[in-house]
């Protein structure tokens, strides 16, 4: 057969091999139609389904929103439940319900830093259904909400305010650490921290103000009861101000570290006084937050009064000799004569006055003078006590140091003097006033000043003052250590000419583990928390306005 006819018989099948190509092309495009139609739709499924749910969410935090509101304006869990509709950004609408689970109960908590520790805790169930208006796609979320009140004497260290802690010698801290301000660590030797250290701001190494910075090693412990330190290899330390900060804090500490950029939160006292902690020693006229409305028994202007019938009666006369003086001293620190109101503990406790409830409160606001509240001779105090005083406080000699009890001390500052103190030699330099080992279990809520740019305020380890010459000698301290205040009469400038620091054997009390074994009246944190989320898919609804409950 010639070329000619060859390509002459395969005209047709370049015809139809054209035609075939189109065919495919067209059912490629078809497809290609569809399959982008189908993402169309299930793109638009998912955001029907994520508009209901985000529509869901917000009822979980309108209701939540409202109970955590009722107890910050009135300390009272809500009397009608949280529970309404609401239409979000005309795509979508919720309905949302609340349950009150019953009686507060005391339990351990165990989300985020405060895990571990015991509170008592009211929890609500919150449920909420997002519909979307352009399917109907409904998605319910179920919440539980609780209310936490978390006893302070909990935490080792617990600061109001920014944190500082310089120590020279080595130091040891058991037990959690928090501030609702700026933490700022550094050291002359060595600092070991052991459990969660957390702060509202920011985490430095250094010193806030004025002064020099250390190089010694901070450690921390991580989740798996290693120290790490803040120190990084090049000689640096791993801060807040890191550029890779989250990720390197939570990689070297395991979440054991966390400030504001871990989303840490201020933890706050219930009160009623615009959130002054200081008026929790202030005189209860006017300020429901006093101390004084819990009393048993009262030193007011230095005269003692207890309750009878509702009625406070002077009773100063009639207590033995001795028992409430007035001594004079002088205070280096301050650079002024005290006159101090001195309660000889171990006579007071001979007598029926002494408090049934345990809550002592002592204010002395008489004009002229540096006033002043002086606890001695309460080495054995043979039951549980909190003394609580609108004054600076000092505790002379060992206290509560035998037979241990669950104690507190709240002042405007607390100065612990030793077994050796002598009042006569109190006007003279340091060297005359040579301290001798003394032992005090209490928890203390205490002041201190700011550190400016030329002062500082002598940080943590100088939070309890002294004033004597304790150089090797021991200060032996168990307790919880809580400032909550700036102090407001005993603002006297930290300093090393009227004393010489102590060897600091302190340590984080583990028997305030133990909720039958806090000081009388001890202040709880109020602590909200959002547990036990839950997401159920309830497919569509013809009327969009529906609801299921």
């Amino acid at each position: 057969m010639s070329a000619v006819n060859q390509i002459l018989n395969q005209k047709g099948l370049a015809t139809f091999i054209a035609l075939m190509v189109m065919l495919m092309l067209t059912i490629i495009g078809a497809v290609a139609l569809k399959l982008a139609d189908d993402e169309l739709n299930i793109a638009g499924n998912e955001m029907s389904e994520m508009v209901s749910f985000y529509a869901a969410e917000a009822g979980l935090e309108m209701a939540s929103a409202v109970i955590q509101e009722q107890y910050i304006s009135t300390g009272n869990p809500p009397v009608t439940m949280p529970a309404g509709t609401d239409n979000i950004n005309s795509s979508a609408t919720v309905a949302y319900v609340t349950n009150d689970n019953g009686a507060a109960v005391q339990r351990t908590l165990t989300l985020g830093t405060l895990a571990g520790l015991h509170a008592l805790v009211k929890t609500y169930t919150i449920e909420s259904i997002g519909t979307s208006l352009i399917d109907g796609s409904q998605v319910r979320l179920t919440q539980e909400f609780e209310a936490a009140l978390v006893p302070i004497f909990q935490f080792a260290v617990f600061y109001n305010n920014d944190l500082e802690i310089a120590p020279g010698p080595d130091m040891t801290l058991l037990g959690r650490i928090h501030s609702n301000g700026n933490i700022w660590l550094q050291a002359g030797s060595s600092l070991r921290m052991e459990s969660y250290i957390t702060c509202a701001k920011n985490l430095y190494y250094g010193r806030k103000g004025g002064g020099g910075v250390s190089s010694g090693d901070v450690f921390i412990k991580d989740t798996e009861g290693t120290y790490q330190n803040m120190k990084n290899a090049d000689g640096t330390f791993l801060q807040s101000t890191d550029s890779h900060w989250y990720d390197s804090a939570s990689t070297r500490w395991g979440g054991r570290v966390q400030d504001a950029a871990f989303g840490q939160t201020s933890l706050n006292l219930p009160l009623n006084n615009s959130g002054d902690p200081h008026k929790m020693i202030e005189r209860a006229s006017g300020n429901p937050d006093s101390y004084e409305n819990l009393a048993d028994l009262k030193i007011m202007d230095g005269n003692v009064y207890t309750q009878v019938s509702s009625t406070w009666i002077d009773v100063t006369g009639v207590l033995p000799a001795g028992t409430v003086t007035q001594k004079t001293f002088y205070d280096g620190r301050e650079g002024k004569t005290v006159t101090a109101t001195e309660v000889d503990m171990s006579l007071l406790k001979t007598t029926s006055y002494y408090p049934d409830g345990g809550v002592i409160y002592a204010s002395d606001q008489r004009a002229g003078s540096f006033n002043a509240l002086r606890l001695t001779n309460g080495a054995d105090l043979d039951s549980p006590l909190s003394v609580y005083s609108e004054n600076p406080m000092y505790i002379q000699g060992d206290f509560n140091s035998i037979d241990k009890q669950p104690v507190a001390l709240a002042a405007d500052a607390i100065t612990f003097l030793s077994n050796s103190w002598i009042d006569s030699t109190s006007t003279l330099s340091k060297e005359y006033r040579p301290a001798s080992p003394t032992t005090v279990n209490a928890s203390i809520l205490t002041g201190n000043i700011n550190t400016t740019s030329t002062t500082y305020n002598g940080g943590l380890e100088n939070l309890p003052r002294f004033l004597e010459d304790w150089d090797g000698v021991n200060f032996t301290y168990r307790g919880s250590l809580i400032n909550l205040w700036n102090s407001i009469q005993a603002t006297g400038n930290w300093g090393d000419i009227y004393y010489t620091p102590p060897n600091r054997d302190w340590a984080y009390d583990t028997d305030l583990d133990d909720p039958s074994k806090l000081p009388p009246g001890t202040p709880c944190l109020r602590v909200f928390q959002r547990t036990r989320w839950q997401q159920t898919d309830l497919g569509y609804v013809v009327n969009p306005d529906s609801t299921i409950f």
